[in-house]
């Protein structure tokens, strides 16, 4: 069957929405030829600066036809039905409308038979609607045309049995034709080379003579290559980088691979910030020494010219741009050494971390105090662990970090080494951020872990409680790596010992502090977290395979003591059983089918209901304060416990003591 290709030519494109771009066009044109009655074969994408196309192969000529059936009134409806039936269903009387028998009445039926189509009518009449209604993140408009594009489009190239598909969009007529590289392919370097396509399998080859690789892989695949052999040549090593990779592949037609220098003096910059400004500014690769595993003073670019100079006039001009990179970069962190870290500290007070959960600078105290309560959990001494979490948000404030904030951490980490910390505690400041995405890994250093979970905690607890969770493929702040980050810590270090309620609880205090916090926003607070530690669930379901003994025990661990209810539940015949047993095993079973009825017969009620009574001790001092009832006076345990102030929020009913005194256990 006959194959379809569909080139879109423009301006260039950013190379970070060629991908999206290509996978579009190909979903979109998919739909709207199925929706048209033509199926399709195996499809493929390509991509480049100036172009997105779509091939599709194994597209029927035509369309199959169909036979409609529209449903009419009863034989014996009045004359006024028949007749807006007949007019609906376009006959010209009812008598060309088919009698259904049916035991509740005979009906009419219409029946129209519709031929199919060609399917280069149906591309023709697709397309342009397709590139009208294209979902780029940001387009524009040029010229006097109405018609909206990423960047200008030039032409549209459509081939279809390798015939061209005739139709127009905004004046830009559709054909056979495409261009090759917009210097090296034509005549001058003003005017790029016509090319064209007269079948589809010829397609890529034709772009190759134009000096146009159009498969984005063979771009990257050609940059790396000559990226290692340039290395090589030097002997070095090439600093991979994938995402860098990518993004030149995107940026070039004829990838030209070359090497440049800067001067040895700027060696004495930390090495993540001579790479980082490479990377961001000139798009460029580093080089380490091959034996001593050091970064050299070379660097790798990608031009998309092949000079007749060799690439001198290229490379020299790199080289003038990365140094007055890198001589910005050094005065920023040299600057940035004089500082310390305790001044940059103070000045947090001054940025606002949300406008609901206060500055910086409050959130940095709340993180110190939990990291010195998860200290001893984690193995960590609990006076580095404060420490550390005091400089952990310093460099926010530095030069280097606001020039490049992907170095967040690590600018920290330098600086509190050269200002005499402890190592565990330097490391802690650039390693509490991880991980930053499932291929991250998770720190080690007990120190770390101490400050890596109390920063994942507040950030959970806090926006859970000012009602900022995420929505669907909405997460502005990043909770779900957050809360994923907190499972793979508990899992990669199997701590089983870690309680994620008890810990989620310990954040949670340190917002229920008065003026801060009022009793509503406190019963509020503790209902949402609550519902986080649900979320929590849910992520760890999602996590691993839950039926493996270690992940057993660790859901034991996570997740006991999630509530309280009281009563008891039904179980065969006449049994019962307490209910917050039942609750308990339901949670178990969610998370490993076959749990509940397993273990039933083993479980020890007593030591599971201890476990709750210590758990619900932590929240249990903060919310005290603020209650009085005249039959507990705040002071029972079970009194305000996550459940009992569940329930009470559930049943809106207003704070009194009678209220209160039916939730609350007196002792």
């Amino acid at each position: 069957m006959p194959n379809l290709l569909l080139e879109l030519f423009s301006e260039e494109i950013p190379a970070r929405l060629q991908g999206r771009g290509a996978d579009d066009l190909a979903k979109l044109v998919t739909e709207a030829l199925t929706k048209g009655g033509l199926t399709v074969g195996a499809t493929r994408t390509l991509s480049g600066p100036r172009r997105i196309v779509f091939i599709a192969d194994d597209v029927p000529e035509h369309s199959a036809a169909t036979v409609e059936e529209r449903k009419g009134p009863r034989t014996s409806a009045p004359a006024k039905a028949l007749e807006g039936f007949v007019k609906a269903a376009g006959l010209n009387s009812i008598d060309e409308a088919q009698v259904v028998k049916d035991p509740k009445g005979d009906y009419y039926l219409a029946r129209s038979e519709k031929p199919g189509r060609a399917a280069a009518d149906i591309i023709a009449e697709a397309v342009p609607e397709i590139i009208r209604k294209f979902p780029w993140p940001k387009s524009m408009r040029w010229g006097n045309g109405r018609l909206r594009w990423i960047r200008p489009l030039h032409s549209i190239l459509c081939l279809f049995d390798d015939k061209p598909v005739a139709f127009e969009v905004d004046g830009i007529k559709s054909g056979d034709i495409t261009y090759g590289h917009r210097f090296l392919s034509g005549e001058n370097a003003t005017q790029p080379k016509v090319v064209k396509v007269a079948r589809i399998s010829d397609y890529a080859d034709a772009l190759m003579h134009a000096k146009v690789v159009v498969a984005g892989e063979h771009r990257a695949k050609a940059i790396l290559e000559g990226a290692h052999t340039a290395a090589s040549d030097a002997g070095l090593a090439l600093v991979e980088d994938h995402g860098l990779l990518a993004e030149n592949a995107g940026l070039v037609e004829w990838p030209v691979v070359l090497s440049g220098q800067f001067e040895e003096s700027f060696l004495d910059v930390p090495e993540e910030i001579l790479m980082t400004s490479m990377k961001a500014h000139q798009k460029c690769f580093s080089l380490r020494s091959a034996k001593t595993g050091k970064l050299a003073n070379r660097f790798i670019l990608v031009s998309n010219l092949e000079a007749v100079d060799g690439g001198k006039a290229i490379v020299a001009g790199n080289e003038r741009v990365i140094r007055a990179r890198l001589s910005d970069a050094k005065f920023f962190w040299e600057n940035d050494r004089k500082r310390p870290l305790e001044g940059m500290t103070a000045l947090l007070g001054q940025v606002t971390f949300h406008e609901k959960l206060g500055t910086q600078l409050e959130r940095v105290e709340r993180i110190k105090a939990l990291a010195r309560e998860l200290a001893p959990i984690v193995g960590a001494n609990p006076d580095d662990a404060e420490r550390a979490a005091h400089l952990a948000k310093a460099d926010l404030m530095s030069e280097t970090v606001g020039e490049f904030p992907e170095l967040q951490g690590i600018i920290g980490r330098y600086i509190a080494l050269a200002q005499g910390e402890k190592p565990a505690v330097a490391d802690a400041i650039a390693e509490h951020y991880k991980p930053q995405g499932p291929s991250d890994a998770v720190p080690t250093n007990p120190v770390s872990v101490a400050v890596a979970l109390a920063d994942k905690l507040d950030m959970l607890v806090g926006f859970w409680a000012i009602d900022e969770k995420p929505t669907g493929s909405k997460d502005p702040f990043a909770l779900r790596r957050a809360a994923l980050g907190v499972i793979r810590i508990v899992l990669e270090r199997s701590a089983s010992e870690l309680d994620l309620n008890r810990l989620l609880s310990k954040a949670l205090h340190s917002y229920l502090v008065p003026p801060r916090c009022t009793y509503d926003e406190i019963v509020d607070n503790v209902v949402r977290a609550d519902q986080l530690m649900e979320g929590f669930i849910d992520t760890f379901e999602l996590y691993g395979s839950l039926r493996s003994k270690k992940y057993l025990k660790l859901a034991e661990g996570l997740f006991k003591d999630v509530e309280e209810p009281q009563g008891y539940t039904e179980r065969s015949g006449n049994e019962k059983m307490p209910a917050w047993l039942d609750l308990y095993l339901n949670y178990t079973d969610f998370l490993v089918p076959g749990y509940k009825e397993d273990h039933l017969d083993d479980l020890d009620p007593d030591g599971f209901h201890e476990r709750y009574m210590s758990a619900a001790k932590v929240l249990e001092p903060a919310i005290s304060q603020f209650t009085r009832c005249s039959r507990c006076r705040g002071r029972t345990i079970c009194s305000w416990s996550f459940a009992a102030l569940r329930r009470w929020a559930a049943s809106s009913k207003p704070m009194t003591a009678r209220a209160c005194s039916r939730w609350c256990v007196a002792r």
